[in-house]
């Protein structure tokens, strides 16, 4: 298991205890954390779970893979630090994960 800390654009944090295998996004909608709309359910075909990732695990993450950072192209306010967070699979190394929400997801 790892904490992830989700942080929304007005600077609201909550941590969440997350299960090994699952993604940023399942752990979000699980608990209700805003700013995470995932409309897709997870087949990273939109971006609407979108967030930024802290640049103290921006290694740990990796970079977006070319259907994540195709989708990334219709997401608004992209960063350097930005990845759905669909694709984020919590392991026990992204313990502490603290990831932000965009003010908006579309």
């Amino acid at each position: 298991m790892a904490t992830i800390i989700y942080i929304d654009n007005e600077g609201t944090e909550r941590s969440i205890e997350a299960k090994n295998g699952e993604t940023v996004m399942e752990t979000a909608i699980k608990n209700s954390i805003p700013g995470i709309d995932a409309d897709c359910g997870g087949a990273c075909a939109c971006a609407t779970c979108h967030v930024y990732v802290d640049a103290a695990f921006q290694d740990k993450v990796g970079k977006p893979e070319d259907m994540e950072q195709s989708m990334l192209d219709f997401a608004e306010n992209v960063q350097d630090n930005s990845r759905l967070s669909c694709q984020i699979t919590i392991s026990d190394e992204l313990d502490g994960l603290t990831v932000t929400t965009p003010e908006s997801q579309h």
